[in-house]
């Protein structure tokens, strides 16, 4: 990599700053900041004398050259101009839209960097949201395809004024605009056909907006329900989940925000009885379907708001036999979940979140008091190339005589990255 390593126009980042310090810097300065960090959401971290500045798609250790966009009472915005010194651990991106794109803020590193990050990303954010020292957090298990993988895209069109013509793709990094862009690397082989159809024949004004989909072989998913966007990494999820109810003994399972079953139905072997919990009603009719399909006889799937059912489906399964699956939207659970989980106490909740911030926020509520104790979280990268990360936090009752030997010897958790 030679030094004066271009970015591409547009790539912009939050910088934090004292009231004191705003007055001496002004929009269009530019500054020359060497990296100690990166922080989750992908911005690396320098500094003006005291004063922390986040710069986008950089590495640890370079030195980089920084122009200033906006400067405001509390924060700053600026764009990363060149890297004078690049990191060992930097590669040349193999998409021509990184920077511009939104989709990607990691294809510059090596992979092997992009999961040490990610670790060190979800502990931060445990440690310091969640108020939990030592939340072991092991390393990150790799996806098998580091391109190809994705399943899901939201794809646009806009019409370009400047060029008067149809734009189709993705929305760029900090705008409502649409890059224009033929093929997505981290999208699997089948959408990007299905990209290229669109482009063939776009709304001649704009307005696309429309969502290609490439549906897991033999599982009903309604077109608006979630399933997880990388197959290829979805059995080492499974077997993390597994291997943890199979250590705390439960005998009950209730999986809540469950979609269309797909854990309920892949642990229900595991347990003596389960329940799927789900507020679409077309997610629940698939659930049920799916379990059909498989022969799957000893749980039930019904449509209701969690924070509703949970606590008398507690009481049934008795909480001292019982395990929770948490897979909450991005936002986290609503807090009445966790209110009742604290009430309850079932003997183990596994949190499973692509939202490390929230998870670690969410974990803070089950932990305080001492009432839970964080046994260890597992990342997993069904999202290479990108800021996001999976992670499986598993959670048990503080009194529930959790050994040293499940701390410290989790053989499925302490599997690093291939």
């Amino acid at each position: 990599m030679q030094s004066g390593f271009l970015i591409p126009a547009g790539a912009s980042v939050d910088v934090m700053h004292h009231e004191s310090q705003s007055c001496a810097m002004g929009v269009g300065q530019r500054h020359t900041l060497c990296i100690s960090d990166v922080a989750f959401g992908g911005a690396g971290v320098g500094r003006i004398g005291d004063l922390a500045v986040f710069v986008p798609f950089v590495a640890v250790g370079e030195a980089v050259e920084v122009e200033l966009i906006e400067i405001k009472r509390r924060y700053a915005r600026g764009r990363l101009v060149s890297v004078s010194t690049p990191s060992t651990t930097r590669v040349t991106p193999p998409c021509p839209h990184f920077g511009q794109c939104g989709g990607c803020q990691y294809q510059h590193l090596e992979y092997t960097t992009q999961l040490r990050l990610k670790q060190k990303q979800v502990t931060d954010l445990i440690e310091r949201v969640g108020h939990l020292a030592d939340p072991r957090v092991h390393p990150v298990f790799a996806s098998p395809r580091q391109f190809g993988y994705r399943n899901r895209l939201m794809v646009r069109s806009q019409w370009n004024k400047i060029e008067e013509r149809p734009v189709v793709g993705f929305l760029r990094q900090e705008s409502r605009l649409v890059v224009d862009v033929e093929e997505c690397l981290i999208a699997e082989p089948a959408l990007n056909k299905e990209l290229a159809q669109i482009r063939q024949a776009p709304p001649p004004r704009g307005g696309l907006k429309v969502v290609l989909r490439v549906l897991p072989e033999g599982w009903e998913v309604p077109p608006d329900s979630f399933f997880q966007n990388n197959q290829f990494l979805l059995p080492s999820l499974v077997e993390v989940i597994r291997a943890a109810l199979r250590e705390s003994g439960v005998r009950y399972l209730a999986d809540v925000y469950c979609g269309v079953g797909f854990f309920a139905i892949e642990l229900a072997r595991e347990v003596k009885s389960f329940v799927g919990i789900e507020c679409d009603k077309r997610a629940i009719a698939a659930a049920r379907t799916n379990a059909a399909a498989r022969g799957i006889e000893n749980g039930e799937f019904v449509t209701g708001m969690a924070e509703e059912y949970l606590p008398g489906l507690l009481a049934r399964f008795g909480s001292e036999r019982a395990a929770v699956i948490l897979d909450p939207p991005r936002v986290g659970c609503h807090p009445k979940v966790l209110a009742h989980l604290r009430a309850t106490r079932p003997s183990q909740v596994l949190y499973v979140s692509c939202h490390p911030a929230t998870l670690a926020r969410d974990l803070n509520v089950l932990c305080s008091d001492g009432i839970y104790q964080l046994v260890g979280v597992q990342p997993l990268d069904m999202f290479p190339q990108t800021q996001h990360i999976e992670c499986v936090a598993d959670v048990r009752l503080a009194d529930s005589r959790i050994s040293e030997l499940a701390l410290d010897q989790r053989p499925v958790f302490c599997r690093g990255p291939d």
